[in-house]
């Protein structure tokens, strides 16, 4: 049997990321949430982690600069961006750095399924 695909929820708001726990799970998908940036990178499972859904900004390291790390450390995860803070800039940023989606809070759900499968179709 085939097991889920894990996907890590990084984002400062506790309801954000539970609701998202809830969402995600009620249609399949393992879940980890995690309240900083620093905090998914010292997890054992992180490197498990199948999508990274991921707050811009967060208490110490931004999501952006998350991102940067990730893909500096040649490490491939699909991240899709959940944030009240998608100016024109930062969507550009992110999208240029890899990111497979940008959706602005609150998100439709439909949207961030859509971003999740497309993340998790390979090339």
């Amino acid at each position: 049997m085939r097991r889920a695909p894990l996907i890590a929820v990084v984002d400062d708001d506790d309801a954000l990321r539970h609701s998202l726990d809830d969402l995600l799970q009620a249609v399949g998908f393992r879940v980890q949430g995690f309240a900083s940036a620093e905090a998914f990178l010292r997890t054992l499972h992180a490197p498990e982690a199948a999508c990274l859904i991921l707050d811009v900004r967060l208490p110490c390291m931004s999501g952006l600069e998350l991102q940067r790390q990730l893909k500096a450390a040649h490490w491939s995860i699909p991240i899709i961006f959940i944030t009240a803070y998608a100016d024109d800039h930062v969507r550009a940023r992110a999208l240029a750095v890899g990111a497979v989606a940008v959706l602005s809070k609150p998100c439709a759900e439909e949207d961030l399924l859509r971003a999740i499968q497309a993340a998790l179709t390979p090339p």
